[in-house]
């Protein structure tokens, strides 16, 4: 990291006025530690407005969306600050070259399956929207588009019948975590969208957290990695 990034890393990491938790900022880019049940970018309607997107910009107006975190995780978000730089981060997305690592806690506890020295097992198993019921989304065989998230299991709390688990996203398809987990049959603790009544109930919200991103960064080159404790 050079004198520049440091300079600017050093002033961020905390709240500022406008309601957003930002972790680290410099010329291209920014880093920002979302919280759950905030919007990432705005909805339909005047109730749906308020977001970190929208709150990110009021003090960033050159700040612009690259990537979205569900309205119920919390955790680290990038956003750009030109359109050039939204597009370098874009391709990064695209090729697989931004890490992206989360923490959840699922129910029960899931089997690894062909599992690496590392202890990571896959899930490869292709996502499509549930037309009539969105904006959930399904496992489909024939129309789902390819979907694979990488997972291994942290801890387990047998007194809670519960499982901490990493989660790393290799592709990018809206609720893959959570639909993914579903399919094992050990869905996230509080998802309101794909949990059983039961299981919701067991979190006063998605046990979900986005706690490592790593990347080079698009103008100086050098490697960045930012991690994030889950909260829970």
């Amino acid at each position: 990291m050079n004198a520049t990034l440091q300079q600017n890393h050093d002033l961020a990491g905390h709240g500022v006025p406008g309601g957003f938790e930002l972790v680290y900022a410099d010329a291209a880019l920014l880093v920002l530690a979302k919280p759950a049940g905030l919007l990432a970018v705005p909805g339909k309607g005047e109730d749906k407005q308020d977001c970190l997107s929208a709150r990110v910009q009021a003090s960033y107006p050159d700040a612009l969306v690259v990537h979205r975190l569900d309205m119920a995780t919390s955790g680290l978000m990038l956003m750009a600050r030109s359109i050039s730089i939204q597009r370098a981060l874009g391709a990064l997305f695209e090729r697989r070259q931004i890490h992206k690592r989360y923490i959840a806690v699922v129910d029960g506890q899931p089997a690894a399956v062909s599992a690496d020295p590392g202890g990571w097992s896959l899930i490869d198993l292709p996502i499509v929207v549930d037309w009539p019921r969105r904006p959930l989304r399904i496992i489909d065989d024939e129309r789902g588009k390819p979907s694979q998230t990488r997972w291994r299991a942290v801890a387990v709390d047998a007194a809670t019948r519960s499982t901490r688990v990493e989660l790393e996203p290799l592709t990018g398809r809206s609720h893959q975590l959570r639909v993914h987990l579903q399919a094992l049959g050990h869905p996230i603790l509080g998802d309101r969208l794909y949990a059983p009544e039961d299981v919701q109930a067991r979190a006063p919200r998605l046990l979900l957290h986005a706690c490592a991103l790593g990347f080079v960064h698009p103008v100086s080159g050098l490697p960045l990695q930012f991690d994030s404790p889950a909260p829970f």
